[in-house]
């Protein structure tokens, strides 16, 4: 008997709005959190979130026509292989392989100088988290 793994196309998320207080995230993100993470960045777009703690990401990925279908992502830092970040005029792209293999793309647009540099701090923990 033969045995496929399963590997997920990539996935892109694209994010706009950074969440400054974290008291304004819906209730459901802050479930996936231990008592002992903290929050450095979030982010969120018309209908996903993403949640950078210093431990794991939490991408959740919702549709608005499936009023019940939520797919969350979280991805500890210790297992991503690979990363790299690419900056644009106005916008950061966050890339990352997984040790599954699995690639996931995050891109967040409307970033001005001051956004960038907090978005290459996150960066670098989730580097430094991995070792």
């Amino acid at each position: 008997m033969a045995y496929m793994k399963f590997k997920e196309l990539t996935k892109y998320f694209d994010f706009k709005t950074e969440v400054l207080d974290s008291s304004l995230l819906p209730e459901y993100t802050i479930e996936y959190l231990t008592q002992t993470e903290n929050t450095l960045l979030a982010y969120k777009n018309s209908k996903d979130y993403i949640l950078f703690t210093n431990k794991k990401m939490v991408l959740f990925d919702r549709d608005p026509l499936a009023a019940y279908y939520k797919k969350i992502h979280i991805v500890p830092y210790k297992s991503i292989s690979t990363g790299a970040i690419n900056y644009m005029p106005g916008k950061v792209e966050l890339l990352f392989s997984l040790d599954s293999g699995y690639q996931l793309h995050i891109n967040f647009i409307g970033m001005n100088h001051d956004k960038k540099e907090n978005l290459k701090k996150v960066f670098n923990q989730i580097l430094s988290n991995n070792i």
